[in-house]
């Protein structure tokens, strides 16, 4: 599902050049729940930006689904997340102005599906916000907007899902409900799940670990 292969890369600041990701290779198979930890500053969120083709490499390559993401345009490696991929942030990146049901309509949308509305609305059932779905995000808690972006992130059906942080701004009961609905609705699409955090125990409910220090694999 996704092959990382000599992955590197460098930010140049006038004569100055910085490492932030220097030769990383790994393999994560189809359906894997996957985690990558490492200390703040180790190059995870590059690295999962790298991964999802949000930013190109300086060296190496990425092949998500098999799509080599180094050879395409902006437009290509966008056309390729709207296809394949989810998102969840730490910071939940809900458009303000829209509610909760539009919020999660919108990839769908995007996709010119039909059906949207009702995709969204069985999605905000499914994680207990049904109720809530004509609210706008600054009339939810944070648990509340974090299930609206496990909604979102869930509705087109990515083959591949990254999540960075995505418990990161909760409290601790808050955390436990989010994770449970992300590995329960994983588990049931059958989506490939990526996990950037420093919480060791949610990453020990993945199957594999990855860990970063200084940009490299800490083996």
């Amino acid at each position: 599902m996704l092959e990382i292969k000599n992955l590197t890369k460098t930010y140049n600041s006038g004569s100055r050049s910085l490492t932030v990701l220097d030769h990383v290779s790994f393999k994560i198979e189809p359906g894997e729940t996957f985690s990558i930890v490492g200390p703040s500053g180790s190059g995870k969120t590059t690295l999962l930006g790298l991964c999802a083709g949000l930013d190109r490499a300086s060296e190496g390559s990425v092949i998500l689904n098999g799509i080599a993401l180094d050879s395409l345009s902006e437009d290509e490696r966008a056309a390729v997340r709207n296809e394949h991929v989810g998102f969840i942030f730490q910071n939940f990146q809900l458009i303000p102005t829209l509610t909760a049901l539009e919020n999660v309509m919108i990839p769908l949308e995007l996709r010119g599906e039909s059906g949207a509305k009702r995709r969204a609305e069985d999605l905000l059932e499914r994680v207990g916000l049904g109720d809530r779905k004509n609210h706008y995000p600054t009339q939810l808690s944070g648990g509340e907007q974090q299930r609206v972006s496990l909604a979102r992130a869930f509705s087109n059906n990515p083959k591949i899902l990254f999540a960075d942080e995505p418990t990161g701004n909760l409290d601790e009961e808050t955390s436990e409900k989010v994770e449970a609905l992300l590995f329960d609705l994983n588990r049931d699409m059958g989506t490939t799940l990526v996990l950037v955090t420093h919480d060791l125990e949610l990453a020990a409910k993945t199957q594999k670990i990855i860990k970063l220090r200084g940009g490299k694999l800490d083996n």
